[in-house]
């Protein structure tokens, strides 16, 4: 069963970390040098962190890089 995001539960379940997800990319702004691309931002915090401020909830674009 889904969470109406597309995503397996079992996906979400697991502990979010942007340097493990294939959505998380380095920038060349010094200000905002973190980005995601799924959510489509960039920050100077690790995006986790801005998402769970925002929305009080863990990021629910996070997907595992293949290794």
């Amino acid at each position: 069963m889904g969470n109406g995001v597309g995503k397996p539960l079992d996906t979400i379940k697991q502990k979010v970390d942007c340097l493990k997800c294939k959505h998380f990319y380095v920038t060349w702004d010094e200000k905002l040098p973190r980005g995601c691309r799924a959510m489509g931002f960039k920050s100077k915090e690790m995006p986790l962190i801005v998402v769970r401020q925002a929305s009080g909830r863990e990021c629910l674009g996070f997907e595992r890089k293949e290794k």
